[in-house]
């Protein structure tokens, strides 16, 4: 009888430890903050940069013009070592990301990099007067100006999550001086 005892302890004192632990890891996580909204992206003001871009690239850079205050800038960037390569990024009003890209890197790689994998289909759209091909299927879709109508060799996308009617009124806003 004297085994029976010990093996009672033992079993025991493995559920009071369990016990613990889950006592333990439910008090973490009542004190652990469970925010699940997207965080405050803070807003970037680009016109420094573009300045900077529009001085010293090989092509005419895009920047929206007229957009709503709802849509909030959020990265930038100008890379002139190779290809003169522009990124302005945007957040917009509904959460979804929508980013200009520029560069005279060969126009396939970009735009497949650009869009991060999109395809070229064969619907086009005439926005501002200038025609732009749709691109999908990849993790962002895209519009990318038509061949030939950008200036100086520079393919110009607009990507990201949006819609295609983000998409286009991002297209649409776009101006090169």
């Amino acid at each position: 009888m004297a085994g029976t005892n010990g093996k009672q302890k033992t079993v025991r004192d493995m559920v009071l430890s369990l016990g613990l632990i889950v006592l333990a890891a439910w008090v973490i996580y009542l004190f652990i903050p469970h925010d699940d909204k997207e965080p405050d992206l803070p807003r970037v003001d680009y016109r420094v940069e573009l300045l900077t871009a529009r001085r010293a690239a090989a092509y005419p850079v895009a920047a929206p013009e007229g957009l709503p205050q709802s849509w909030k800038p959020t990265s930038v960037r100008f890379d002139g070592t190779e290809h003169d390569v522009w990124h302005l990024g945007f957040h917009a009003p509904d959460g979804e990301y929508v980013a200009v890209e520029q560069s005279t890197e060969k126009r396939v790689p970009f735009i497949e990099d650009a869009s991060q994998g999109a395809q070229e289909t064969d619907v086009t759209e005439e926005i501002g007067g200038r025609t732009w091909v749709r691109y999908t299927g990849g993790r962002y879709d895209a519009l990318v100006l038509a061949e030939g109508e950008d200036a100086k060799g520079a393919t110009t996308v607009v990507a990201g999550t949006g819609s295609f009617e983000q998409l286009a009124q991002m297209a649409g806003a776009l101006k090169t001086s």
